[in-house]
């Protein structure tokens, strides 16, 4: 398997405004340029899961369809133990074989050390996004996030956040930041109750490209970048020989806490 750094602003698969400059397109890239090597048939790079576009930070990416079917199984499996008791879906996640951590700045100053957050997420109809909008919904699929406040920044009325997610839904994170009152700083889709300011739910404009879009949509979409998301560490079990693996990806400035930021002056 990879394990990439993948920077803010660079989509993971081709959609949209976006079809050569992916993480996806590169890998392909990547497997041409070995096509001399005797394990080029073996070869299957692709990503094993997604980040979002404004997202940072820890991608893991298979090099054989061994690899993506096993990584993909880790990450369903953690995500079908979610729906019942937070308290034992919590337990259930010490026996995970995969554990992604984030860090993310948040808007307000969140009052609790510790969050748990069970708010399912579903799919609304949403201009420029063809399969439809992920959103906080009281009918979509279980989700859980666990929160843990870092630092306070009461001047510029913000929270540095650890976040620890037990399950995979799409844009997680923001909804769920956003559920509890703390969107995302900069982020230019999901506030305050986990759902886009200009959604309508009596007015939905259907004049959008059938496939999402090639026009840039007039309002915010998903893809839209502005805010600080940074996957930090996965844990994981090596697909082939279980070894326990820890990836750690370089913390942006802005996401260090003020003792981190000192000792990375030192």
């Amino acid at each position: 398997m990879i394990a990439l750094n993948k920077p803010s602003g660079l989509q993971v698969l081709p959609g949209g405004l976006f079809q050569q400059r992916t993480v996806l397109t590169q890998l392909q890239w990547r497997a041409t340029k070995q096509s001399s090597s005797i394990l080029c048939h073996e070869l299957h790079l692709a990503p094993v899961h997604r980040l979002g576009r404004g997202t940072s930070g820890i991608l893991l990416c298979a090099k054989t369809k061994l690899a993506k079917t096993r990584l993909a199984a880790y990450f369903a499996d953690g995500t079908s133990h979610v729906g019942g008791s937070s308290k034992n879906s919590l337990e259930l996640s010490a026996k995970r074989k995969i554990l992604k951590i984030y860090r993310a700045l948040v808007s307000g100053i969140v009052s609790e050390d510790e969050v748990i957050v069970e708010q399912p997420i579903g799919i609304v109809q949403y201009p420029g996004v063809a399969k439809g909008l992920y959103v906080a919904s009281p009918s979509g699929k279980p989700a859980l996030s666990k929160v843990e406040v870092l630092e306070r920044d009461v001047e510029k009325n913000c929270t540095l956040v650890k976040v620890e997610i037990q399950s995979g839904r799409p844009h997680q994170i923001r909804i769920h930041l956003s559920f509890i009152g703390h969107p995302l700083v900069g982020d230019p889709l999901y506030v305050v109750g986990g759902r886009p300011q200009c959604f309508d739910p009596e007015f939905v404009d259907d004049s959008f490209a059938p496939d999402g879009g090639f026009m840039r949509p007039a309002k915010p979409v998903p893809g839209d970048c502005g805010y600080s998301l940074h996957a930090h560490q996965v844990t994981l079990s090596h697909p082939t020989t279980n070894e326990v693996i820890e990836v750690t990806a370089p913390l942006l400035p802005i996401l260090r806490t003020r003792q981190e930021a000192q000792e990375m002056s030192i």
